[in-house]
């Protein structure tokens, strides 16, 4: 009989190897990482999904979603006043929902980033009054929060059923 981990494990992808400048490096990166957690969310049982599993309250929605506020915030130009609230997901919405508007999102923003040739230059989102930071700021920090919660993402997803891999 095989364990539920063995069962439910996905094939490992290897991080990319793309890109002969910065920018194809790191948004080759940043679609990675942004692949890898929408497909560890994706299929996840309701309502495990958006049940916490640690005592701060995390669960596999709320991640997806505050990494969709985030995307909306640094490449859309979305003004969160309250980022403990991006944290969780709306009753109604189903796991199909939260990653749907995730993917929705990334490919928005991925619209965003196609006009952007210059890395030093900042982030055009409409904000009016406030500073962008320069693409190559938000591209990494994009990594490193999505990288973050993709490993989060893991470990709550196999406390749920058992999935593994990216």
């Amino acid at each position: 009989m095989s364990s539920p981990a063995r069962r439910n494990r996905r094939r490992d992808t290897p991080p990319p190897r793309t890109g002969s400048d910065e920018s194809e490096v790191l948004r080759g990166f940043l679609d990675y990482l942004r692949t890898s957690i929408a497909a560890k969310v994706d299929g996840a049982p309701e309502p495990q999904a958006r049940t916490a599993a640690v005592r701060s309250g995390t669960n596999l929605l709320g991640l997806l979603h505050h990494l969709t506020c985030v995307e909306r915030s640094m490449f859309l130009g979305d003004d969160v006043t309250d980022w403990q609230a991006t944290f969780r997901a709306a009753p109604a919405d189903s796991v199909a929902d939260v990653v749907a508007r995730y993917r929705s999102t990334v490919e928005a923003a991925n619209g965003v980033l196609d006009g952007c040739t210059d890395l030093g230059a900042p982030v055009p989102r409409p904000r009016p009054g406030r500073p962008a930071p320069s693409i190559r700021w938000a591209l990494t920090h994009m990594i490193e929060e999505t990288g973050r919660h993709a490993g989060h993402v893991d470990i709550l997803r196999e406390l749920i059923d058992g999935t593994t891999g990216r």
